[in-house]
C-alpha cells in the first residue's frame, strides 16, 4: 500500500503507511516500561496492527460493529488498537475514564456495543457490571498486565499471508465517508451527545494540521492528554504523518518528570496546566523577599509588552533578556529546556499567559475547536504576522468560518462549513438537524468575532447571554475572565 503522497489518503489509518513509505522511524512511538523508555518502529506498527486486526475478524468482529475504549492517557497499544478497528471497519466508540455510572450505561446501551478495552484493571472492574447488566455477551478486557482479564491479543506480532489477504479484502471496503469512531460530548440537556465522524471528517483535519504545526520528520513530541479526547486523537494522527518521534507521559504525576526526560520539542496543551505555572510564578510574590517581588513583577510586566511581530526598543530587549535568565527560563527547564512550540485548545487562555510564555521563548499558539468538527477550525500562526493574542487564530485550510451577526454589531454565533464538520449526531436526528442552518453550516453556539477581518476572537457562549430591560446584550465571560485572573479565585 503505497502512500508517497498525503493526496492519497482517504482513509484515517493509511497514514502508518504514508510514514511506512515516507518517513520509517526507529522510534516511531514511545512509552515507559519499568522505568525505560521502549520505543516501537513503524514497521512494528504495522505488524502488530495488522495481527490485531487478523484477531479481531478471526473473532467475528464485523464492519460497523461498535468497540468502546476507556483510555486514560495515549500509548503506543492504544494507537494500535485504534488501528486495528479501523481497519476492520469497527466503530470505536471512546469513554472519558471519569465519566459517571450513569453516563457510562447510556453510552454503552445506545451504541450496542460489542466489546469493552479499559486502560486498566481499575477501570475493569468499574465497567464490567455496568457492560453486564446491559448485556452478558459484552466481552471486557483491560490492558494492565499480569492482572486478571488482560487483553494478551494486543501483542501479536504475526499473521499469516491467509489472514493477511483476508484483511486487505475488507480494508478494500471501507470508505472515505464511513464513521470510524463516535466520540461523546456533553448535552445542555445533560444527556452525552454522540458526535459521529467519518475518515473523511478526522483525515481533513489531519492534513489542515499539517499545514500548521511546525514540525519535522524525527523531532520529539510528548502527548499526556487523555487519548478519549478528540484534539489528542486528531494530533497523534498527524504526528505519524508529520514521521515524528511520539513520547507518551506515564500519568500526571509524572508529568514534569516525563518532560525532563524526554525533552521534547513540541506538545499540545491545555490552558489549566500553563495557569497553575503561571500562578506558580505570581505567588512566590507573596514571599517577604523584597528582590525577588521586584524581579518577578518587572518580568511579568515586560511581557504583557510582549508582541511577536513588533520591534521593541533596545531597553526593552535588555530587559526581556534579564527576565528570561531570572524569571522565565525555569519554565523552559521544568518542561525539559528544549520545548519550542505549543499549541493550546480545549479552553480559553489568558492572554497574559500567552505573552508571557512567549516572552520566556515557548510560543504558545491558541486555537479552537469542537469535537464535532474534529476538531480544529481555527488556530494562530507560528509564522511572523500569523498571530494576536486574544484571539484563536486564522481558520485552518479547508474549513471556512462566518459570523451570524442577528445578536447585534460585529459579534455573533460562529458557524463553521467544511469537509470535517461531523456526520451527525448518533440516533439523534432531531438534534442533528438543529445544529446546522437551513444552508448547511454547523452552529457551534459560540459567540465570537473576527479581529483584522482575520483572526476569530471567542467573546462568549451564546446560551450565556442575556439581553437588559434596555434590550442590550450582554456577554458575562469578559467579567468573568478578568475575575480567574487573580491568583486566589
Amino acid at each position: 500500500m503505497i502512500k508517497n503522497n498525503t493526496a492519497d489518503l482517504t482513509r484515517v489509518f493509511e497514514i502508518l503507511f504514508y510514514q511506512e513509505d515516507k518517513y520509517p522511524q526507529l522510534k516511531a512511538l514511545n512509552k515507559i516500561i519499568n522505568g525505560v523508555w521502549k520505543a516501537y518502529s513503524t514497521e512494528e506498527l504495522i505488524l502488530r496492527t495488522n495481527a490485531l486486526s487478523c484477531w479481531l475478524i478471526d473473532s467475528e468482529y464485523k464492519k460497523g460493529d461498535h468497540i468502546a475504549i476507556i483510555p486514560e492517557n495515549g500509548s503506543p497499544e492504544w494507537m494500535i488498537f485504534d488501528f486495528a478497528c479501523q481497519q476492520v471497519g469497527l466503530v470505536t466508540v471512546p469513554v472519558h475514564p471519569t465519566a459517571s455510572v450513569e453516563e457510562i450505561k447510556y453510552i454503552l446501551r445506545e451504541t450496542d456495543v460489542k466489546f469493552c478495552l479499559t486502560a486498566n484493571s481499575g477501570l475493569f472492574y468499574k465497567v464490567k457490571p455496568i457492560a453486564e447488566s446491559i448485556n452478558a455477551d459484552i466481552k471486557i478486557k483491560h490492558l494492565e498486565r499480569d492482572k486478571s482479564g488482560y487483553f494478551s491479543a494486543i501483542e501479536l506480532r504475526k499473521a499469516t499471508k491467509e489472514q493477511i489477504s483476508e484483511l486487505d479484502k475488507i480494508k478494500s471496503q471501507i470508505k472515505s465517508d464511513d464513521v470510524f469512531v463516535i466520540m461523546y460530548t456533553s448535552g445542555t440537556s445533560g444527556i452525552p451527545k454522540g458526535v459521529m465522524l467519518t475518515h473523511r471528517n478526522v483525515l481533513s483535519n489531519i492534513l489542515s494540521i499539517l499545514t500548521v504545526f511546525p514540525l519535522e520528520h524525527s523531532v520529539k513530541v510528548i502527548s499526556f492528554l487523555p487519548f478519549s479526547h478528540i484534539l489528542e486523537r486528531t494530533a497523534a494522527y498527524a504526528y505519524i504523518a508529520f514521521g515524528v518521534s511520539v513520547f507518551f507521559s506515564q500519568s500526571k504525576e509524572s508529568f514534569t518528570h516525563d518532560f525532563q526526560k524526554v525533552k521534547p520539542y513540541f506538545c499540545t496543551m491545555v490552558p489549566r496546566i500553563l495557569e497553575k505555572m503561571y500562578d506558580h510564578v505570581h505567588l512566590q510574590t507573596l514571599g517577604k523577599n523584597p528582590l525577588k517581588k521586584i524581579i518577578i513583577k518587572s518580568a511579568f510586566n515586560l511581557a504583557k509588552k510582549y508582541s511577536s511581530f513588533e520591534k521593541k526598543n533596545v531597553f526593552y530587549r535588555i530587559g526581556l533578556f534579564f527576565a528570561r535568565i531570572f524569571v522565565f527560563n525555569r519554565w523552559r527547564k521544568a518542561l525539559g529546556g528544549k520545548i519550542k512550540y505549543m499549541a493550546v485548545g480545549a479552553a480559553a487562555l489568558r492572554p497574559e499567559i500567552s505573552r508571557s510564555f512567549s516572552a520566556a521563548n515557548i510560543r504558545i499558539r491558541e486555537g479552537y475547536g469542537m469535537t464535532e468538527t474534529s476538531p480544529v477550525i481555527s488556530m494562530n500562526r507560528f509564522k511572523p504576522g500569523m498571530n494576536r493574542f486574544g484571539t484563536v487564530g486564522i481558520p485552518v485550510p479547508g474549513v471556512q468560518v462566518k459570523i451570524d451577526t442577528d445578536l447585534e454589531g460585529k459579534e455573533g454565533e460562529i458557524l463553521v462549513k467544511g469537509p470535517n464538520v461531523m456526520q451527525g449526531y448518533y440516533k439523534q436526528a432531531d438534534l442533528s438537524k438543529e445544529a446546522f442552518t437551513s444552508d448547511g453550516w454547523f452552529k457551534t453556539g459560540d459567540v465570537g468575532k473576527f479581529i483584522d477581518k482575520k483572526f476569530l476572537k471567542i467573546t462568549d457562549r451564546k446560551k450565556d447571554i442575556f439581553k437588559t430591560s434596555t434590550g442590550k446584550y450582554i456577554a458575562p465571560q469578559v467579567l468573568e475572565n478578568y475575575f480567574v485572573s487573580s491568583p486566589v479565585i
